[in-house]
């Protein structure tokens, strides 16, 4: 059994077991995926094909708190397709190495937004509790709001659940069950758009993305059953150092290396 096999298979382990409790798991399969020699752009959307499994059997545990919203879910559905595959069509206009140069940025602004996520969210919450009767045009800004948190998901997967979170709370969202579903019914249609675009134009290495496919999947599955005994804080804390690292690595790879 080769290195890279093992190495990718425990990047995803790893990786759905983070996503499963705290989030984040993107930190670990895509700098994992670049370790072993994939070139970024190919990395990322084999990473945006390894992560969208877990989206989808999310979104299916969530099945019924996100019908309770019934009424938005096709603007919801429309606009996160539309936005995922314009941010996929974007990444692959970018030049390899312009997008090389911006990968620490990407990492740096999903790591804040993972730190300060909470934050972001309770804020956003009451603005939109404060705000309840707000006008038409607070709508359509709204709406381009999604259209812009799906660019950003076709364009760089990492991140794109706690932009999300941040836009549902922003839309006056307070159950944290249905916000969950609804994030992860965005992020599957963002990342299904964007993975069709990526197959079209051939950019996703299959053999390594399953691999790590395989490892989220088992991943996500121990952590479903064993999540109650890890405290979410020490893992939280743990994909805050590992995501440091992680974006510290790349820009001292990009610009000092």
């Amino acid at each position: 059994m080769s290195f890279e096999l093992v190495f990718l298979f425990l990047a995803g382990f790893f990786g759905g077991v983070l996503n499963s409790i705290a989030g984040g798991g993107s930190f670990i399969t895509f700098p994992a995926l670049i370790f072993v020699g994939i070139p970024p752009i190919m990395a990322n959307a084999t990473n945006t094909f390894a992560s969208c499994a877990g989206y989808m059997s999310g979104t299916y545990a969530f099945r019924k708190e996100i019908a309770g919203h019934k009424e938005e879910l096709p603007r919801i559905i429309i606009i996160s397709l539309i936005g995922g595959i314009a941010g996929a069509w974007l990444l692959l206009q970018t030049p390899e190495t312009v997008f090389r140069e911006a990968i620490p940025w990407l990492l740096l602004f999903a790591t804040v937004l993972f730190i300060f996520g909470g934050q972001i969210n309770s804020g956003l919450k009451k603005l939109a509790s404060n705000n309840r009767h707000a006008s038409s045009v607070g709508g359509v800004l709204l709406l381009i709001i999604l259209l812009g948190v799906s660019i950003y998901g076709g364009f760089f997967n990492a991140g794109l659940g706690i932009i999300t979170l941040s836009y549902l709370a922003l839309a006056g969202h307070t159950n944290i069950n249905a916000m969950n579903g609804l994030k992860l019914l965005v992020s599957s249609a963002v990342s299904l758009i964007a993975i069709a675009l990526f197959i079209y134009n051939d950019v996703i290495a299959w053999y390594e993305g399953t691999i790590v496919l395989c490892g989220t999947l088992a991943g996500g599955y121990v952590a479903a059953r064993v999540s109650r005994q890890l405290p979410q804080k020490h893992v939280r804390r743990f994909v805050i150092v590992a995501s440091i690292i992680t974006t510290l690595y790349f820009f001292f790879d990009t610009y000092a290396g």
